[in-house]
């Protein structure tokens, strides 16, 4: 059975695997640059399913979308974060 891992294992493990392909690549952004590519086309699809929209206004459209993307993901960790804290009732 494996053992489950904590938080700071996994940001360890993350690390490392970061560590170990920045050492194998010469240009390490230009190794990510076709997962950047593909992230960002996911929110011009998101905004303009259809490709209707001028390329300068899906672009603009996009960039909001992604924005409200992070906006949401740190909302959701001040949360978790929160959640993890114990309260002053507690203490």
């Amino acid at each position: 059975m494996a053992t489950k891992t904590t938080a700071a294992e996994r940001t360890e493990l993350a690390r490392l695997a970061a560590y170990t392909l920045h050492s194998q690549v010469a240009d390490p952004v230009a190794r990510l640059e076709p997962a950047r590519r593909g992230f960002r086309a996911k929110f011009e699809q998101e905004v303009d399913p259809d490709g209707v929209l001028s390329q300068d206004e899906r672009e603009r459209r996009a960039e909001l979308a992604m924005k409200a993307h992070m906006a949401r993901l740190r909302v959701k960790a001040i949360r978790a974060k929160a959640a993890k804290q114990p309260t002053a009732d507690a203490a």
